[in-house]
């Protein structure tokens, strides 16, 4: 009977999680409270300061979900689990640096870019300014980026290492394990700044990418509230605030 009874929780348990699909706005809005996950740990997009999260994309989410009037609970943790988390109905939407590719757009579906960013090459000593300088190097990126897949591509590299964090990166890369960091620019002139006797190089821009939120797969509700309120920041100036805030430029995709 034991036996049976968990057989029975196990198909009752798949059942529910088969059935389960994603919150529209129009159920958000019922519900009043939006559930948005990202990384927390890619600064000055988002990070923590101190207890609480900060950076241009954690205040732009905040800025959209005022304007829908509906309370914000946030989650963070590592990338690698935002989009899979999100597939399972974990949380409504992810904002966390996500570019737009065709193998991701497979499995859940993009708002419309909220920046425009790419990968620029960091080393130590001499900035390295094209991807064939990266000829017989070791390279390090965050595990579960598009800076992996592109640096993959590159022909000579000698090595790439990838980390579970940007930061893990970026160290690798200042202590001497890897010769260059690929990431953001703009994460890469705040490294510059927070870490001045590091010695840090920025170089040329290895590749360039629209970076958006992501919501579950057909969830063109929530997708098209976003894209509404983010259009209405971007012809109000409220986006161009938020921008020069965090970086002293408007970010947006021209």
């Amino acid at each position: 009977m034991k036996i049976l009874s968990t057989l029975i929780a196990c198909v009752i348990g798949v059942a529910a999680a088969l059935s389960a699909q994603a919150r529209s706005f129009e159920e958000i809005k019922k519900d009043g409270k939006i559930i948005i996950a990202t990384e927390g740990q890619y600064p000055p997009y988002n990070y923590f300061q101190g207890s609480k999260l900060s950076g241009f994309e954690v205040e732009l989410a905040e800025a959209i979900v005022k304007k829908w009037g509906l309370t914000l609970e946030w989650k963070a943790l590592s990338f690698d689990a935002l989009l899979a988390g999100l597939r399972n109905d974990r949380w409504d939407l992810v904002i966390a640096g996500h570019a737009i590719t065709e193998d991701r757009a497979k499995a859940v579906s993009f708002t419309e870019p909220h920046f425009c960013g790419g990968g620029i090459i960091v080393s130590k000593n001499a900035p390295i300014q094209e991807g064939k300088d990266l000829a017989g190097k070791t390279v390090s990126v965050q595990t579960g980026t598009t800076f992996l897949d592109e640096v993959k591509k590159v022909p000579g590299v000698k090595d790439v290492k990838n980390f579970p964090q940007d930061t893990d990166a970026r160290g690798a890369m200042i202590s001497g394990r890897t010769d260059a960091w690929i990431t953001d620019p703009a994460v890469a002139r705040a490294a510059l700044v927070a870490n001045p006797a590091a010695g840090l190089k920025i170089g040329g821009m290895l590749f360039v990418e629209r970076n958006a939120a992501a919501v579950a797969k057909g969830n063109k509700s929530l997708a098209g509230a976003f894209n509404t309120a983010l259009q209405e920041m971007l012809a109000d100036g409220s986006y161009a605030a938020i921008s020069k805030k965090w970086f002293n430029e408007d970010i947006r995709c021209k």
